[in-house]
């Protein structure tokens, strides 16, 4: 399976596999070291949280380790046009909110709510994605039905 990705999310993750495996990952065996040199581990809290943040630590790098590894990364900077895409930034009227908002359409894995970065697999980001700039997208939201009309699309 692969997982499309912006190239600014790739480096983010790249970033952060990078920051677990040379700097969190030798802390957390050091802590362990040292709370195992305390004696009787049976009873040893430090230890016990040591280990279970190392064990976080592994399987987030594992995780992360498989997104880098099946990862579709899509650079928004190399698209053009009015159509709304994979990476668009988008500018839309709610008609309901009687608002602008702007929306990032991002992957799954980079998508964050409250910086609208929505993921394109979203209620919000499939209503958008294909759309034109002029065109409305409704969109069944579990608050009910929402229309968005586009103003802007770019893609920074």
């Amino acid at each position: 399976m692969s997982y499309p990705i912006t190239a600014n999310g790739f480096n983010k993750i790249k970033e952060e596999l990078n920051n677990l495996k040379k700097v969190e990952r030798p802390l957390i065996i050091e802590r362990i070291a040292i709370a195992r040199s305390h004696g009787d581990l049976s009873e040893n809290a430090e230890y016990h949280a040591a280990r279970e943040k190392h064990s976080f630590i592994e399987g987030r790098i594992t995780y992360l380790e498989g997104i880098v590894a099946d990862a579709q990364v899509i650079d928004p900077l190399a698209l053009s046009g009015e159509k709304v895409l994979f990476g668009a930034t988008v500018t839309v009227y709610d008609v309901d909110a009687d608002e602008e908002v702007d929306y990032n359409l991002v992957g799954e894995i980079e998508s964050d709510v409250e910086n609208n970065r929505l993921s394109v697999t979203s209620p919000i980001g499939r209503a958008l994605i294909g759309k034109m700039i002029g065109d409305t997208a409704v969109v069944d939201t579990p608050g009910g039905k929402r229309e968005l009309e586009i103003l802007d699309v770019k893609f920074i």
